[in-house]
């Protein structure tokens, strides 16, 4: 079937009588045009189908009103809820946001970079996949005077923007409430320790298990390569079957943690009174699994919304020297009875 034609202002322009450019000024509320034929105008511009070409324009002003976002899996629930903050934020000012996920693969975050760049998007938020270490593929946006904003997972980079919770701190209160439940041998789910979520989470697991002077057996800290739910099966069997298992485990996210109760409860074991968990994120199904789970509550409508408002901030200074700041936001524990042993 033959396409339609794309309705420009000169078909409206004809229609009406106009010159194309008295057309083009209404379109865009240009205060030259009167209130009445700006509304006729853009009413019958509606009634053709017009649509504007904001491709075009991105080209004559060389940036589009539109922030570009990189994320690892959208079907994660922290990264749908920093997604949601993002464009809330972005709408409220008049900006388009384009959504790509590398499925925690370096070589898909790579060309995704490069889809935006040329897309001539006015801002990058960045949550880096699992895989990458190197950013030469951010550098273009960095010549060019494009912001990035890194969010959660972010790198040891000056100049850019940076969202992100205190991890240490977080790890470090999640494991000494196990330790405070009277928990001896706690076990560890990490994510690649390249990344610095992860990383400080491992830390703040082991300074605590250190203050209280317990051991960081080896056998207890398993890293994972995605931190799946298959993954924190496989991690929970090897774990019972350890001559001496963990009576606790920290996973460094939700999914993990919920593995390790299901696949322990279909062991026999008793949660939490032969095994405690708690993970990090508070997803939707840290409330739905039996017995519910204790986690860290990650605020990420709010680093989206302050990663948004990064972006804009810049678009309104862009002609004044801009200063990168690191935004550290709190985080706090969300008991459930997966941990709670002293009740």
């Amino acid at each position: 079937m033959k396409a339609n034609k794309e309705i420009t202002i000169y078909d409206i322009a004809e229609k009406l009588k106009y010159a194309p450019s008295t057309i083009s000024r209404a379109l865009n509320d240009h205060p030259s045009i009167s209130k009445n034929t700006t509304l006729l105008i853009k009413k019958v511009a509606k009634e053709m189908g017009y649509r504007p070409n904001s491709l075009a324009a991105s080209l004559r002003n060389n940036r589009s009103k539109t922030i570009g976002i990189m994320i690892s899996r959208i079907n994660r629930p922290f990264v749908s809820s920093l997604i949601s903050g993002v464009e809330e934020t972005a709408r409220k000012s008049g900006y388009n946001v384009i959504i790509s996920q590398s499925n925690d693969k370096y070589e898909n975050e790579v060309i995704n970079a490069q889809t935006l760049y040329n897309s001539r998007i006015s801002g990058l938020i960045v949550s880096l996949s699992m895989e990458t270490r190197k950013l030469d593929h951010l550098r273009p946006f960095i010549n060019q005077g494009i912001p990035i904003v890194f969010v959660d997972r972010v790198p040891d980079m000056a100049d850019a923007h940076k969202v992100i919770i205190d991890n240490y701190t977080a790890g470090y209160r999640a494991a000494e409430h196990l330790i405070e439940q009277g928990c001896t041998r706690i076990a560890h789910f990490a994510g690649a320790q390249h990344r610095n979520v992860y990383s400080e989470r491992k830390k703040g697991y082991m300074d605590a298990l250190k203050d209280h002077n317990l051991k960081a057996d080896k056998d207890f800290i398993i890293t994972f390569e995605s931190l799946s739910f298959e993954e924190g099966e496989k991690a929970t069997k090897k774990l019972l079957d350890l001559p001496i298992p963990p009576d606790g485990i920290f996973a460094a996210n939700d999914t993990t943690a919920v593995s390790a109760i299901m696949y322990a409860k279909k062991r026999g074991i008793k949660i939490p009174d032969e095994l405690a968990v708690i993970g990090f994120n508070d997803d939707p199904i840290a409330s739905i699994v039996e017995p519910a789970l204790s986690t860290v509550i990650h605020p990420a409508i709010k680093m989206g919304q302050l990663s948004a408002k990064r972006i804009l901030q810049h678009a309104v200074e862009k002609d004044e020297e801009v200063l990168f700041e690191t935004s550290i936001l709190p985080t706090e524990l969300c008991i459930r009875n997966s941990s709670l042993k002293n009740k």
